[in-house]
């Protein structure tokens, strides 16, 4: 079967168990519960991921670390990421995302907290590369939600899941350097024992959060994979044998890995280097000593990845909307026009040269940035149902396929920071042009408009109901 024609095959949980809305302050439902424990995991794992970025300039110091050294750091952060997200895809086909998270997450704690042994550059670096494997949350987060939820609200639910959880690269900004200074300036301990702790706190919550994933949520609305394949009502994990390779032989996939990698990947990118930058070429921060300095560029920095907290959202639910009026077409036009949108922000920011100008810009940016991000996951869950996870972890790996490329601009001497940043705005806004190759065929359509007025039938009789 082509791409076109496996969108059609039905996913792990059918429209009419999924949830059509989405219910904030509800815990009760399995619906519900894997949206706040996938974005709260999701949370986590970034602000791990990315506890270290403000403390670089404290590590840079203590290790004596070059530009070229930092480069590489900027680049093995994400590098395995890429790797790892192809994996979790698969394995969330075969296990189901319930254990799939449990496991990323006790496993990922271990270098999150481990980093606080390394003493050179070269120890450094193998722990910063072991760290990005729980980037891979992503994709969990991402396919959890699209068997939960129906086509309605779905883009809505991927976004802001996936919108909140990356919020942690705005928080962590802020929050390492706070945890840095407590153990610095309130208990004593040196820079380079407070750096090394800060990462310790970072890992234990990580561990703790597998664990409470594992008893507080199920696979799918009907229950766990386990169970369901057991009970016979779903097919065994052998059904999953070459979803990959027919995600991998699907040209909008390869499209759509290239698109987030020209969104999630600058974001990454721009959470490894905000603060360096913001330190390295702004007057405002010359004279500062290190403590001071952390913090101030950490929290402009913040803002930044703060944008998630309904950026990516924004971008959901404007991919719902422009799918309810014209259908899957009418979702990557909006992909389009988010990412266009977010190059030319991208090269306004690159030649702020007043602090005053740049953190408007740079909010500006962040909009579109993360508007894209939820755009795009509002196409993924009706590339191919039967193989959804691979979908998700080859288009997630793309994020940080982006980030690897764009981490050799700012490792080469040649270029200063504000030029990587123009070259990669203007790369962006020639990517956004690929989306357009996302096509779909009538019969994809007419399936994907079936189900959604389905659910949003669905959802009118529960509103009167509850009403009656």
């Amino acid at each position: 079967m082509n791409g076109q024609e496996n969108s059609r095959e039905s996913s792990p949980a059918s429209t009419s168990q999924k949830a059509t809305r989405i219910r904030l302050f509800s815990f009760n439902s399995p619906q519900m519960r894997a949206f706040h424990m996938s974005w709260f995991a999701f949370f986590l794992c970034f602000f791990a991921w990315f506890g270290i970025a403000p403390l670089m300039k404290v590590v840079r110091a203590e290790m004596d670390l070059t530009k070229e050294q930092i480069g590489w750091c900027i680049i093995g952060s994400v590098a395995i990421t890429v790797v790892a997200r192809l994996l979790i895809g698969w394995l969330c086909d075969r296990i189901g995302p319930r254990l799939t998270y449990t496991w990323l997450l006790l496993l990922g704690s271990l270098p999150v907290m481990g980093i606080g042994l390394a003493q050179n550059f070269e120890t450094f670096l193998l722990f910063r590369v072991m760290i990005g494997a729980i980037g891979a949350s992503f994709v969990i987060t991402q396919y959890h939600t699209s068997v939960m939820f129906a086509p309605n609200c779905v883009g809505t639910a991927n976004a802001t899941t996936a919108g909140w959880g990356n919020l942690g690269g705005g928080v962590t900004q802020l929050v390492m350097p706070l945890i840095f200074t407590l153990f610095v300036t309130t208990l004593g301990f040196s820079t380079a024992i407070g750096w090394r702790l800060s990462m310790v706190v970072a890992g234990a919550v990580c561990a703790l959060t597998g664990i409470a994933y594992y008893f507080l949520t199920q696979d799918s609305p009907e229950g766990n994979f386990k169970d369901l394949r057991a009970a016979g009502k779903m097919s065994d994990a052998k059904s999953t044998n070459g979803t990959f390779l027919e995600a991998c032989r699907d040209p909008r996939v390869w499209a759509l890995f290239v698109v987030y990698g020209a969104c999630f990947g600058i974001e990454l990118t721009i959470n490894n280097v905000a603060a360096l930058y913001f330190v390295d070429y702004f007057e405002y921060f010359q004279n500062m000593d290190s403590v001071k300095a952390v913090g101030m560029a950490g929290l402009f920095a913040s803002m930044f990845g703060l944008m998630n907290i309904f950026a990516r959202t924004l971008g959901g639910i404007f991919g719902d909307k422009f799918g309810q009026r014209w259908g899957l077409s009418g979702r990557v036009k909006w992909l389009f026009i988010a990412l266009f949108c977010e190059g030319l922000a991208l090269m306004v920011f690159s030649q702020m040269r007043v602090l005053a100008m740049a953190i408007p810009a740079m909010i500006v940016f962040s909009l579109f940035v993360q508007m894209s991000e939820g755009a795009t996951y509002s196409v993924v869950p009706f590339i191919n149902k039967r193989a959804l996870g691979s979908v998700a972890g080859i288009v997630g790996a793309g994020g940080n396929a982006g980030a690897v490329a764009a981490g050799f601009l700012f490792k080469s001497g040649a270029l200063s920071w504000p030029t990587a940043l123009f070259i990669l705005g203007a790369l962006v806004t020639c990517c956004s042009f690929l989306s357009l190759a996302v096509t779909f065929s009538p019969e994809s359509e007419k399936q994907a408009r079936q189900e959604t007025d389905a659910a949003a039938k669905h959802r009118r009789l529960e509103l009167a109901g509850a009403t009656a």
